[in-house]
C-alpha cells in the first residue's frame, strides 16, 4: 500500500487517467474530488462490498435452480418471436 500526504487542492495522478484531489478538511474527514474517464466505475467501499455481495447471491440463486444461460436467451427469443410475429429473423 501506498501511503501519501497531499494538501488541500493538491492532487495524484492513477494509471495515468484518474486524478484524485483533496477539495475538502474537516474534523469529519477528508473531502476527495475524483476525475476519471466515464468507462472507470468509482465506488464508496460499502457500496463495493455490497454490490459484490449482491453478485455472488445471483450467482448463488442461479446455480441452485434459476435458469441456465442457455434456457434464458431460449425463453428470450420464443417470447421476442411472439411479440413480432410478421418480422423475418
Amino acid at each position: 500500500m501506498l501511503v501519501i500526504t497531499r494538501k488541500l487542492n493538491q492532487s495524484l495522478i492513477i494509471n495515468g487517467n484518474i486524478e484524485v484531489f483533496v477539495v475538502g478538511l474537516t474534523k469529519e474527514g477528508v473531502r476527495l474530488g475524483i476525475k476519471a474517464p466515464k468507462d472507470v466505475q468509482v465506488h464508496r467501499r460499502e457500496v463495493f462490498d455490497d454490490i459484490a455481495a449482491q453478485n455472488r447471491a445471483a450467482t448463488t440463486q442461479a446455480k441452485e435452480g434459476g435458469l441456465s444461460l442457455q434456457d434464458a436467451a431460449a425463453l428470450l427469443r420464443s417470447r421476442l418471436a411472439k411479440a413480432r410475429p410478421d418480422q423475418d429473423r
